[in-house]
C-alpha cells in the first residue's frame, strides 16, 4: 500500500465524529484499540508519556509541552488531532512530521493485524479512522525509538481511542461546552468524561475550571489518589505585556518561589494559561527525575508553533486563520480583537459543522465583524452557507453567503483595505481548507 491507496482506505473508515443522528449507533469503546495494541506488544508502554483532555487549548498545550521536552534533549512524540491540510500533521517525531512512506508502512503493518484479529474473533468491528491512525502513533514513535510522547486526546476522554496509555502525568486544560450530542449537555457531565483518563496516582495538572466542572474532575482525581496541581493556585502570574498580540509573563511557582519568565510566540492572551499548564507538568517531570532545564522551559515555550490557531499568513491587510469553533473560543477571539484591532475594520469568514453551537458562537463574534461572509468547507458535515446565514445572520451588521470558501476569501481580499483585518474562523475544516489554498496561491504569485 503506498501513501495514496493509505490516505484513500482512512477516508473510507469516515472522520473521527458520526453525524448527531448517528451517535447512537456509533461505537465508542477501547476493546478494538486495546486488542490492536496487544497483538502491537504495547507499543505505547514503550516511552514515557502525557495526556491531554479539555475543550479549548488541549492541541496549543501539547504543543508547549513537546517543544520543552524536546528542547531538553529528549526524542520526543507528539499526537495531536485533527489535522489542518494532510494526515501525516497528527503524528510528529522531534517536531517532524511522520513521511509519506512510513505513514504507508505503518498503517500496512496495522491492517494486516486487523485482518489476523478479525479471523480469530478478536474483533467485532473494524476499527475506526481514529482508532487506526491512533494505533499507528503507538507504533510509529515506538519504531523511532521516542523517550517522551506527548498525546492530545481526540474527543472526551474516558472512552478516546488514546485512553489506554499509562502516562506519568495528566493535563485536562479548560472545560466547556463542545459536542455536548457525545459528552453530555451539562458541564459536570463533559466534566466526568475528560477526567477519565485520569489514572491510579498519576499527577493531574489542572487549568482554571467553571465551578462545576472543577469539582467533577477534583471529585474524580481524589477517587483515583492523583496528586492535583491547579495552575491558578499553584503559580502566580505577574509582569505581563503584550507585543504584536502575544503575551509575555513572569511566573512564580508559590511553594518553592522557582521562578521564571515566559514568552510564548503563538498570539492571544489565553496562550499563557496554555503555556502555563505546559511549565506545570514540565516541573512535575522534574521531581519525578526527567532532566528539564530552565532554559529548556523557556526556549521551548518561545519555540513552540501551532499552525491555524490565530496564525497570520499575511500583511496589509492582515489575514488571519483560526479554528475557532465554539462559544468559549469566539469570546477569546472576540478579546483578542478588541485587544489588538479596536477600531479596525474586519472581514469575518465564516463555516461551521453541524454539531455546533452556532448562534451562540454568533451573538459573541458578529457583531463586532463589519461583514460577515457565510461559506462553508468541502466536508460532509458543513451545514450549508445559506443555512448558517439562515440562523445566524441577524447577528450580521451586513453579511453575504459565498458557497465556495475560496472564492469568499478573494471576495474578501478584494474589498478589504489594506489596515482592514480578514479573519478565517468557525471551523478547523475551513482553516485547513483555505490555509493549503493560500500556500499555493503564494506559489502561483511568486512565479
Amino acid at each position: 500500500m503506498n501513501y495514496e491507496a493509505a490516505v484513500r482506505y482512512l477516508l473510507t473508515l469516515g472522520r473521527e465524529l458520526a453525524a448527531p443522528t448517528q451517535v447512537a449507533a456509533a461505537k465508542f469503546d477501547l476493546e478494538n484499540i486495546t486488542a490492536l495494541a496487544e497483538r502491537l506488544g504495547r507499543p505505547e508502554r514503550a516511552y514515557s508519556s502525557a495526556h491531554i483532555a479539555g475543550t479549548n487549548g488541549k492541541g496549543s498545550t501539547a504543543a508547549f509541552l513537546e517543544s520543552i521536552l524536546r528542547h531538553a534533549g529528549f526524542q520526543t512524540g507528539l499526537y495531536t488531532s485533527p489535522h489542518l491540510e494532510r494526515m501525516n500533521e497528527r503524528i510528529r517525531v522531534n517536531g517532524q512530521e511522520i513521511g509519506d512512506d512510513a505513514f504507508a508502512e505503518t498503517l500496512t503493518r496495522i491492517l494486516a493485524l486487523v485482518e489476523v484479529l478479525f479471523a480469530e474473533g478478536e474483533l467485532r468491528a473494524h476499527p475506526t479512522y481514529f482508532e487506526c491512525v491512533t494505533a499507528m502513533a503507538f507504533e510509529y514513535f515506538a519504531w523511532s525509538r521516542v523517550e517522551f510522547g506527548v498525546f492530545e486526546v481526540g474527543l472526551g476522554g474516558r472512552l478516546d481511542a488514546t485512553n489506554i496509555l499509562s502516562p506519568v502525568v495528566s493535563l485536562i486544560t479548560p472545560i466547556d461546552f463542545d459536542h455536548e450530542n457525545f459528552l453530555g449537555h451539562s458541564l459536570k457531565e463533559i466534566a466526568v468524561e475528560k477526567a477519565g483518563i485520569l489514572k491510579p496516582a498519576v499527577p493531574l495538572v489542572l487549568a482554571g475550571q467553571h465551578l462545576e466542572a472543577r469539582e467533577a474532575v477534583l471529585a474524580r482525581a481524589r477517587e483515583l489518589c492523583c496528586p492535583v496541581i491547579e495552575t491558578g493556585a499553584a503559580y502566580r502570574v505577574d509582569q505581563q505585556s503584550f507585543e504584536n498580540g502575544c503575551i509575555r509573563a513572569r511566573i512564580t511557582e508559590i511553594a518553592t518561589g522557582w521562578s521564571v519568565e515566559i514568552a510564548p510566540s503563538l498570539p492571544g492572551r489565553f496562550q499563557l494559561e496554555n503555556a502555563l499548564s505546559a511549565v506545570a507538568a514540565a516541573r512535575v517531570l522534574s521531581r519525578q527525575g526527567f532532566r528539564i532545564k530552565e532554559e529548556s522551559i523557556v526556549q521551548g515555550i518561545a519555540a513552540a508553533e501551532w499552525p491555524g490557531r490565530l496564525e497570520r499568513v499575511h500583511s496589509r491587510p492582515d489575514v488571519y486563520l483560526d479554528g475557532a469553533h465554539n462559544p468559549s473560543a469566539a469570546r477569546e477571539l472576540a478579546a483578542f480583537w478588541e485587544q489588538n484591532f479596536y477600531g479596525h475594520k474586519i472581514w469575518l469568514l465564516y463555516g461551521a459543522l453541524r454539531d455546533k453551537a452556532v448562534d451562540e458562537f454568533a451573538g459573541v463574534l458578529f457583531p463586532l465583524a463589519a461583514e460577515v461572509i457565510f461559506t462553508q468547507p468541502r466536508t460532509s458535515r458543513a451545514i450549508s452557507a445559506a443555512q448558517l446565514a439562515e440562523i445566524a445572520g441577524h447577528h450580521a451588521v451586513h453579511s453575504a453567503v459565498i458557497v465556495d470558501a475560496e472564492e469568499a476569501l478573494e471576495h474578501a481580499l478584494a474589498r478589504a483595505a489594506s489596515e482592514d483585518v480578514v479573519f478565517i474562523t468557525g471551523s478547523l475544516y475551513l482553516v485547513g481548507q483555505l490555509r493549503h489554498y493560500w500556500k499555493q496561491r503564494a506559489q502561483v504569485a511568486a512565479r
